[in-house]
């Protein structure tokens, strides 16, 4: 499991943007870090994958890149 401590910098470097911004950069860096596992990823993000896959699908229709599986 991943343990992440809080980064006051990092958030105050976020103040200001939109939250969807955020989630959406948010998922596709976990994505990254689990080489793709959706699955780990919506594990390590406390959503369902149902939840993970759409928005990827969202994201992917938006014209996102997503990561895929290694």
């Amino acid at each position: 499991m991943y343990d992440f401590a809080p980064n006051a910098d990092l958030a105050e470097a976020m103040v200001g943007l939109p939250v969807a911004e955020v989630e959406r950069t948010l998922i596709l860096a976990t994505l990254r870090r689990t080489n793709g596992n959706r699955t780990r990823a919506a594990e390590i993000l406390g959503l369902s994958i149902r939840t993970v896959r759409n928005k990827l699908k969202d994201y992917a229709d938006k014209g996102f890149n997503i990561p895929h599986a290694a």
